[in-house]
């Protein structure tokens, strides 16, 4: 992979971008992992299904009352989160879940700490 004027093996990439805190480009970085996360709300106890590439911004919106609908249902709590190392895979994973339409799977992957199935 070229970057700039240098030639980066995958290897040497993770390794030289551990300590880097933002997305350069379009490279995700181990600190900048994907995820696929579920909010319960404290007031209805309904779930929301979302994927976000920065999860404590996106909890930030969500807590301010800058999405539609969780707005609607605050306040509410991060009760799962699961890594993925691309927006594509935490975005394929969460309309999967959503179409699912069961709560008892969110419950079920909420107690388990992680989704099984492969994206």
């Amino acid at each position: 992979m070229n970057i700039g004027q240098v030639t980066w093996t995958a290897s040497s990439v993770v390794e030289h971008f551990i300590d880097i805190e933002e997305v350069v480009g379009s490279i995700p970085t181990p600190s900048t992992m994907c995820y696929l996360y579920v909010l319960q709300s404290l007031k209805n106890q309904t779930y929301y299904v979302g994927s976000t590439n920065d999860l404590k911004r996106r909890l930030d919106e969500h807590k301010s009352g800058q999405s539609n609908y969780t707005n609607k249902i605050l306040p509410i709590k991060l009760v799962f989160k699961q890594k993925f190392s691309t927006l594509q895979l935490a975005r394929k994973a969460e309309l999967w879940l959503k179409r699912q339409k069961s709560k008892t799977l969110i419950v079920q992957i909420i107690n388990d700490g992680k989704i099984s199935k492969q994206f």
